[in-house]
């Protein structure tokens, strides 16, 4: 199958073009091209670019079989950029979302076990953070959330802390935390985790397809003011 990938969530994005087969140890897997995109001109670049990746690769709109594409958390304006373009095509094709987050991103991509918290610089000293149970236990959810950088570094002892951010890195290193720096997220690693979630039937249509932005809720917001 032909995989379309999307990230749209930071100052840098990325589109991906995957042949994949079934999702197994040793199965078929193949990054054809990603082309970056340039922050601040996604709603410029996005459309033009998905048909320049195709074309230059010899393939019509057509013959993509799914997307996966990256809902958050991140940028409110990248995010939504992503998504349209997302929808748009999911639409006019008829093709099934893989809707991912970068959180789950960063846990897959580590390869850790165990207790793993997966954390993305928010931005004002915030922190986006995803508890996962890896292998998953029965009843067990993931949980992701918003939490000051002083939160996290207390709530993530005990946890593998899994992040592409280094000053993140640095800081849980710093506070006696177990810690995997990872590379940068890039589309290809959002097609990785939407082809597992595709192949499992975990899909929505373009009218069902959200931002995850994990903000915090009005009264922690105004709890936060008033502290």
């Amino acid at each position: 199958m032909l995989l379309l990938a999307i990230d749209t969530s930071g100052k840098q994005g990325s589109i991906a073009l995957v042949r994949a087969g079934e999702p197994t140890a040793g199965g078929d897997f193949e990054v054809i091209e990603i082309a970056p995109l340039v922050g601040g001109t996604f709603s410029a670049q996005l459309i033009p670019q998905v048909s320049e990746l195709l074309s230059s690769n010899g393939f019509m709109k057509t013959a993509i079989g799914a997307f996966a594409v990256a809902s958050g958390p991140g940028s409110f304006t990248g995010l939504r950029i992503g998504l349209a373009a997302v929808k748009a095509l999911a639409d006019v094709l008829g093709k099934p979302i893989a809707a991912v987050s970068l959180l789950e991103v960063c846990v897959f991509t580590s390869g850790a076990q165990g207790k793993v918290m997966a954390a993305l610089d928010a931005g004002r000293a915030e922190v986006y953070v995803g508890e996962y149970e890896v292998p998953p236990t029965a009843g067990a959810a993931p949980h992701e959330q918003m939490l000051t950088r002083s939160e996290f570094l207390t709530q993530a002892k005990g946890w593998t802390v899994v992040t592409p951010d280094s000053d993140l890195a640095q800081a849980a290193g710093a506070a006696g935390l177990s810690v995997l720096t990872l590379a940068p997220i890039s589309a290809a690693d959002v097609a990785r985790v939407g082809w597992r979630k595709i192949h499992s039937g975990d899909t929505v249509g373009p009218e069902q397809l959200e931002a995850n932005y994990i903000r915090r809720t009005d009264a922690e917001m105004l709890e936060k003011s008033g502290s």
